[in-house]
């Protein structure tokens, strides 16, 4: 098998597994709600303080904030004594927050908490052109040569590390998408496509900063505009919320 199949193999094997995780993670969510209201409407108030819990063993528990995925949660190991099968006392109900009102002096520095930006699987940036006849061939290989960037077997330009592997590559608009080896003067694209997947590197962070910057210097080098994953003009913002998600 050759190197372009095996990638186009190993994305596609990598999209499946990440579809049929996402599935089970939501089913087993479901199934879990479902015992704790069944579990709520059947038991007694106990007489020691501390609910039981039947439903579910303790592994079971545990497993499901795990893989929720949400590290800002972890719960403690408690010795279960005789009589005792619960590691986690009867939910407090909390106090409904109090609506704020427009006259409130703390109104006006509330601000509603951002949502949790989840970490893509692939991370796509672009580089588009300014002028409406593209980017040319010369200049590309030119500002790819001053990144670092090298042309590989699959006609792309890549970013390889100390170990000879791929950290992200980058392909053209034009279709196939990939560049030319000759006659680079006559060919033009209208945009450059950058692509990492975060999931097959050690480390993300430093080669997502190498990322966004190599982008950055081929948009100052050709005259184009950095768009991110949705197209829009690439922003502060919504580099750093990729980059915490990583």
């Amino acid at each position: 098998m050759d190197k372009e199949l095996l990638r186009i193999v190993i994305i596609a094997t990598g999209l499946i597994i990440i579809t049929g995780m996402l599935a089970w993670a939501f089913v087993k969510s479901k199934k879990y709600r479902e015992s704790l209201e069944e579990d709520f409407e059947d038991e007694t108030p106990p007489k020691s303080g501390l609910a039981s819990r039947t439903a579910m063993d303790d592994e079971d528990f545990l497993g499901t904030l795990e893989e929720d995925g949400d590290d800002r949660m972890a719960v403690a190991p408690v010795a279960v004594s005789a009589g005792k099968t619960s590691r986690y006392h009867e939910p407090e109900v909390e106090e409904p927050a109090a609506e704020l009102n427009p006259e409130d002096e703390d109104y006006e520095d509330y601000e509603e908490p951002e949502p949790r930006f989840p970490a893509p699987s692939i991370i796509q940036f672009s580089v588009i052109a300014n002028q409406d006849e593209g980017f040319n061939g010369l200049d590309l290989a030119h500002a790819f040569d001053i990144a670092g960037l090298e042309y590989g077997n699959l006609k792309i330009y890549e970013r390889l590390d100390s170990k000879r592997l791929v950290d992200f590559g980058v392909a053209s608009m034009q279709p196939p998408g990939t560049f030319p080896e000759h006659d680079l003067e006559n060919f033009y694209c209208p945009g450059i496509i950058f692509f990492m997947q975060p999931g097959e590197l050690e480390d993300a962070v430093p080669v997502f900063d190498d990322f966004v910057q190599t982008a950055v210097f081929m948009a100052a080098e050709l005259d184009g505009t950095v768009l991110d994953h949705e197209h829009k003009p690439l922003s502060e913002k919504t580099v750093e919320l990729i980059r915490r998600s990583l």
